[in-house]
């Protein structure tokens, strides 16, 4: 066990200096040390006592200040909502895809681009697009959730991304939902990536972009190149603001 939490300190090193600003010093021996813009060298021993949501709060605001998430509507709380997870299940070992992080915010409307894939190893926003929410979800807005098979609404957690198929809706990627009560049916229903007609540019100005039967669906100028990125192995996390959710979802609230 100590030689694991000594492992994962040393990620999470490389992964702050990944996403921090980084001034020149002098190598320091010995020791994996960062130093983040305004603050003092952070060594690994130290973060091997930090949770994971001490270090999701440090990586968010990095992440978001590099990348400028705010600005494209990512807010800092959603961040750190996703971050603290894709840590958690990052610390397991099973994500062979453990660069890449996507994030679909139920929080915004859906005629803004609310999905974001990060490249969490080079720090870079790789897409940021338009991705539709399930019609018995919403209209505009998704504020109804469901891990209920036939429910045709949307399911809020955090998802390991397996392989792909061709179906009815072209190119696909299924996905294994991990919150157990929320997301855990999603291979029963079906629930995958896919691209659509229905959310598109041209729909930004009409009262709410195209839904689907509870599948994050994405434009057509997006879905193959995302889908590629994020196969095999990645975490893709589906956000809103419910209170029932944050409160219990098992990855969320997981010890670490």
């Amino acid at each position: 066990m100590k030689k694991a939490t000594y492992l994962f300190a040393g990620l999470i090193a490389i992964a702050l200096l990944s996403f921090s600003f980084v001034t020149k010093t002098k190598p320091v021996e010995n020791t994996a040390a960062v130093t983040l813009k305004n603050s003092k060298p952070i060594a690994a021993k130290a973060i091997a006592r930090l949770s994971h949501a001490e270090v999701a709060d440090t990586l968010s605001a990095s992440l978001a200040a590099s990348l400028q998430l705010t600005k494209k509507g990512l807010s800092n709380d959603v961040l750190q909502s996703a971050l603290k997870g894709y840590l958690h299940l990052k610390e397991q070992g099973n994500l062979p895809n453990e660069g890449l992080l996507s994030i679909v915010d139920f929080s915004q409307s859906s005629r803004k681009k609310r999905f974001y894939l990060l490249d969490m190893k080079n720090n870079k926003l790789l897409v940021n697009t338009y991705v539709a929410h399930g019609k018995n979800s919403g209209v505009d807005m998704a504020n109804s959730f469901s891990n209920t098979v036939g429910s045709e609404k949307s399911s809020l957690g955090f998802y390991v991304t397996k392989g792909t198929y061709t179906g009815k809706n072209g190119f696909s990627l299924r996905m294994a939902g991990l919150d157990k009560g929320y997301n855990d049916n999603a291979e029963a229903r079906a629930v995958v990536v896919h691209g659509a007609d229905y959310v598109n540019e041209g729909r930004v100005n009409s009262a709410y972009m195209g839904r689907s039967q509870g599948c994050p669906a994405l434009p057509r100028a997006d879905y193959i190149k995302v889908i590629d990125l994020i196969k095999d192995g990645s975490v893709l996390f589906v956000y809103a603001n419910n209170a029932s959710y944050l409160a219990s979802s098992t990855v969320l609230n997981a010890e670490g």
